[in-house]
């Protein structure tokens, strides 16, 4: 992860990205039983279960800055160059981080040097850039994930499993899909400064957008268009967890697939 851009980005991220529960819940049965754990890119740790044995990695002063009493120990380093022997750890996760390192194999291959196993929660950046509020919206954000390919991600790991990880409709984590089913948050300008896609952009690419969203609610528009999506519990904008390493792919438990509702063309 780029230190400098979460330096500049990542100042809200505590009070906004917190652990959504059933993610949480996937994360975890993936990981399985393992007692080391090593955690890429952990920014403030979410997703950290505290009963195990992590050990945090972490750029960015400023995200280190946030991290709680409770949370692991980190260490500042970047993911290209960890800081431990080989096979140090059971597990090495990586948690909504590797499109934004500066070398994607070479950190892939750094997770598998310290690490039998890896579990990595990422997405697929072509169902992503599919979400209504980049395509209707702020198509800016449109193609800022592509330095994390699934292809490339699979391809560096070896075999592995990939899971869908269904986005629930009062998600708990501020990620960029999270408020698929809640509109209004994206005009928050506190929730959009915990979303890199929008963080990242000039304001002149992003605030237009807010404005034709917030007269679309006014008016029912956005309504008209979207309203099927109140018709779903969950969604599925292209996240997934990336099961690698050991036997992980004959044992982890099968493909489980969103309730994803039909998208709608801009």
């Amino acid at each position: 992860m780029s230190h400098q851009r979460y330096d500049d980005i990542g100042r809200t991220y505590r009070a906004m990205r917190r652990t959504d529960p059933a993610i949480a819940a996937q994360i975890w049965a993936a990981v399985g039983d393992a007692r080391r754990i090593v955690n890429v890119g952990a920014g403030t740790g979410s997703y950290e279960d505290h009963a195990r044995s992590i050990v945090a990695v972490e750029p960015s002063a400023v995200m280190m800055a946030q991290r709680g009493p409770t949370a692991a120990p980190a260490v500042q380093a970047v993911a290209e160059a960890l800081p431990f022997p080989d096979g140090t750890f059971d597990v090495a996760m990586a948690i909504l981080t590797v499109h934004h390192w500066r070398d994607l194999r070479a950190g892939l291959a750094e997770l598998r040097r310290v690490a039998r196993r890896q579990v990595i929660f990422t997405f697929d950046p072509e169902i992503h850039d599919a979400l209504w509020v980049f395509n209707d919206y702020v198509p800016a954000a449109m193609g800022l994930a592509l330095a994390a390919p699934l292809e490339v991600i699979t391809d560096a790991l070896g075999p592995c499993l990939v899971e869908t990880i269904a986005v629930p409709k009062d998600c708990a984590d501020g990620f960029a899909s999270a408020y698929w089913r809640r509109p209004e948050h994206y005009l928050r300008p506190e929730v959009r400064a915990s979303i890199s896609a929008f963080a990242r952009l000039d304001d002149r690419d992003v605030e237009p957008g807010m404005a034709r969203l917030a007269e679309d609610l006014a008016s029912g528009r956005w309504h008209e268009r979207h309203g099927d999506l109140f018709e779903h519990e969950s969604y599925d904008a292209g996240l997934r967890l990336v099961i690698a390493g050991g036997d992980a792919h004959r044992g982890a438990t099968s493909t489980r697939a969103a309730d994803e509702p039909t998208r709608k063309a801009p």
